[in-house]
């Protein structure tokens, strides 16, 4: 799928204010400073697209992008960051589940991972309330680059026995090699019914 187009459509916080469910969308989670962003910027060839910070926690509101007239990328807050204030927390589960739950437009959720860590309680939640509604998830495991080839393969087998998945399952992803993109992007296009006659760039 050649990029023609990646623009900014709103943020949000309850479905009064989402945008007209009018294209497919795909929707982004994930733990705090997984990553999230890097990936979305990576996927449609952009670099600050989705704005990436050194601070985690920065994402509060649900972010709306109209990719090629095609798809809708929605990124949601990250979550698990101990530091962003309680009361903010709070406001984060409702609010994602609510997107979640009663989005009609919603064809899956790309489900992030930073490899160098095992899934904690959010992760296995997460992908457990995916599966009782089903909704289709696309698991990355990013920072693929920040481990030796040897410990990349140990902790992408260990991290799908934690998730009880097969290690295929789980894509693979670096911003900075690039690698993986292409596999997400298929899954993504499955997932939107697309059909993908060109080459990916």
């Amino acid at each position: 799928m050649i990029i023609k187009s990646a623009e900014f459509v709103k943020s949000a916080t309850m479905p009064s204010e989402y945008p007209p469910p009018l294209l497919a969308e795909i929707a982004f989670a994930g733990r705090s400073n997984v990553g999230k962003s890097s990936l979305i910027n990576t996927l449609v060839n952009r670099k600050r697209l989705v704005k990436t910070s050194s601070t985690p926690g920065r994402t509060r509101l649900i972010n709306f992008f109209d990719i090629n007239r095609q798809i809708i990328f929605v990124d949601l807050p990250g979550f698990g960051y101990a530091k962003v204030p309680v009361s903010v927390r709070k406001k984060w589960g409702p609010m994602i589940e609510s997107y979640l739950c009663g989005r009609e437009t919603l064809r899956g959720v790309v489900v992030i991972i930073d490899i160098r860590r095992i899934p904690r309680q959010e992760e296995l939640d997460l992908l457990g309330w995916l599966g009782h509604y089903a909704i289709t998830a696309i698991v990355v495991l990013t920072k693929a680059d920040k481990l030796s080839k040897n410990k990349a393969t140990h902790q992408h087998n260990h991290i799908a026995r934690a998730l009880g998945m097969d290690q295929k399952d789980l894509i693979l992803f670096s911003a900075k090699s690039r690698r993986g993109r292409d596999a997400i992007w298929q899954a993504i296009l499955t997932l939107v019914d697309i059909q993908n006659n060109e080459v990916i760039r």
